[in-house]
């Protein structure tokens, strides 16, 4: 009785510190543009954004529960909105979360596994105030290496391509390289760009500006971003558009070293590799992919409706309401989705 009463006493205690998923939509917190990301291990970090904090919350168990959010930073006038957040990758040894402030300024943190704070580690823009427009990516190998991406107005005081990396066991990120410039003065202004990488192979993925089109490209380096190659346009039609979409796709690298990639064209979604005619996928905006090597899916929202479709049997899932969908394929064939919905943090496993 006394045993049994315990582990009620136990179960009560947990209770306020962890959210559960099983197959239903669950509320993690308040909080907005979640990224997600798993570790060598398998563990599941999910950072997300609140004004101008930064918060993190830790799954080891393969999504079903996830840890009370943990406060990494206070980072002044951060970006937050519309692809502008916090971003995230995870290594071997570390995870890394980025965000710009609306000076244009890229801070970072780092947390070592195992350990229990995140460090603040300064900025990764050489010139400050570089990076006024809040958007940018990271990427991670699983040597610690990691890779960032970011539209930089430093070359004529408009939006290009700027790259920088950051070699294991080092705490300086690498001199910043442009690392595409648009013939026709600047890249489109309020897409976020994307990277992947895999081994020594790096792709980059933007939307760019050229004679009024606004089309994704890829640029890709096999010398881990010491220098990329030319710019390549991805699929067959084109988009005039005076505006901008707000919309920038994903890239991802899969187990054959193929890059692939989603995007939206004219309110339309799409998967495509390059050199390759792009594959319709459905009506929507903010697609994402996830890639664990073999197997690739896409999720997309249409209006508030969030949906997912795996490429190798065209399957088609409906995941909730609400905006910015984002997963990670496990590796129990479970798929984890996190997404935002009301400015609350939302999370589903299937």
């Amino acid at each position: 009785m006394k045993k049994a009463f315990s582990s009620i006493i136990l179960i009560l205690l947990l209770l306020p510190f962890y959210s559960r998923s099983v197959g239903t939509n669950n509320v993690l917190t308040d909080g907005s543009q979640p990224q997600i990301a798993t570790d060598n291990k398998g563990v599941i970090r999910l950072v997300f954004g609140r004004s101008d904090e930064i918060f993190c919350a830790t799954s080891v168990d393969n999504g079903i529960t996830f840890s009370k959010p943990q406060l990494v930073a206070h980072v002044p006038k951060m970006h937050l909105g519309m692809s502008r957040g916090p971003q995230l990758a995870s290594s071997a040894a570390y995870s890394i979360i980025t965000a710009i402030d609306k000076d244009g300024d890229i801070h970072w943190f780092r947390l070592k596994h195992g350990a229990s704070t995140w460090e603040n580690m300064g900025v990764i823009n050489d010139l400050k105030g570089s990076a006024p427009e809040g958007l940018m990516n990271i990427a991670a190998d699983n040597n610690n290496n990691f890779y960032a991406v970011w539209l930089d107005t430093r070359t004529g005081t408009h939006n290009q391509i700027y790259f920088s990396s950051l070699p294991a066991n080092t705490s300086r990120w690498s001199k910043n390289l442009m690392a595409y410039q648009s013939p026709d003065g600047h890249v489109c202004e309020c897409c976020q760009p994307h990277i992947a990488v895999r081994g020594a192979e790096i792709a980059i993925m933007f939307r760019n500006w050229i004679k009024g089109s606004r089309d994704l490209y890829v640029i890709k380096s096999a010398n881990s971003g010491v220098s990329f190659a030319s710019a390549q346009k991805l699929g067959n039609d084109t988009w005039k558009l005076d505006g901008c979409p707000m919309d920038g796709g994903s890239i991802g690298i899969n187990g054959q070293n193929q890059i692939a990639t989603t995007w939206q064209r004219k309110g339309l979604i799409y998967f495509c590799e390059p050199g390759k005619p792009e594959v319709f996928i459905g009506n929507g905006r903010n697609s994402s992919l996830a890639t664990n090597g073999a197997n690739l899916a896409v999720t997309f929202q249409n209006n508030d409706t969030l949906k997912t479709v795996t490429l190798k049997n065209k399957k088609e899932t409906t995941i909730g309401n609400g905006g910015f969908l984002k997963s990670t394929l496990l590796k129990n064939n479970q798929t984890l989705y996190v997404w935002e919905l009301d400015n609350k943090i939302m999370f589903k496993l299937i």
